[in-house]
């Protein structure tokens, strides 16, 4: 590859301008970007003012503040029917002491806390908590296991039965 000065030239203005190497391969034409590293570097030319990995760092913390944004909008979403519900229940917090088999039993607080207690709503049937907390609780579950029609007891599970 001959660099003349033409070429030179052009490869210093693109180079103060950000261009990446491999543009200024493209743009000059019949080089590679390897080439015009090593001219770059043999010219003494300033190393590039953004490197990737601080783009990249940048990008993520930005890409990490949006994703708080979006987890809090969607997180919002999921009660927001709960936030509608007109007669939906005030917390009514209750000590330990104070709960009932139909109040819900969510912590509010450490317990090592004295403004400590539980939520007291009225829970569901055969759950613990209210539909509120419900949905902290429990989460859907996957894609169901099929069920065999014949399920297998382990052997030592078996010896067990079989000797009693």
């Amino acid at each position: 590859m001959n660099w003349n000065e033409e070429k030179v030239a052009k490869l210093k203005e693109l180079w103060g301008k950000g261009n990446t190497a491999s543009q200024i391969a493209e743009i000059i034409g019949g080089i590679s970007r390897n080439a015009v590293i090593g001219k770059a570097h043999r010219l003494n030319l300033s190393a590039k003012i953004k490197t990737r990995a601080a783009t990249s760092n940048q990008n993520f913390e930005n890409s990490l503040e949006q994703k708080d944004i979006k987890v809090k909008r969607g997180r919002k979403s999921k009660f927001k029917s709960l936030i509608i519900e007109k007669n939906f229940e005030p917390e009514n917090p209750k000590q330990l002491e104070e709960l009932t088999e139909s109040s819900c039993k969510w912590p509010i607080g450490h317990p090592n806390e004295k403004s400590f207690y539980f939520c007291g709503r009225s829970s569901l049937k055969d759950f613990s908590y209210c539909k509120l907390h419900l949905l902290y609780a429990y989460q859907p579950k996957g894609k169901k296991e099929e069920v065999s029609e014949k399920e297998e007891v382990p052997e030592f599970i078996e010896k067990k039965i079989q000797s009693a």
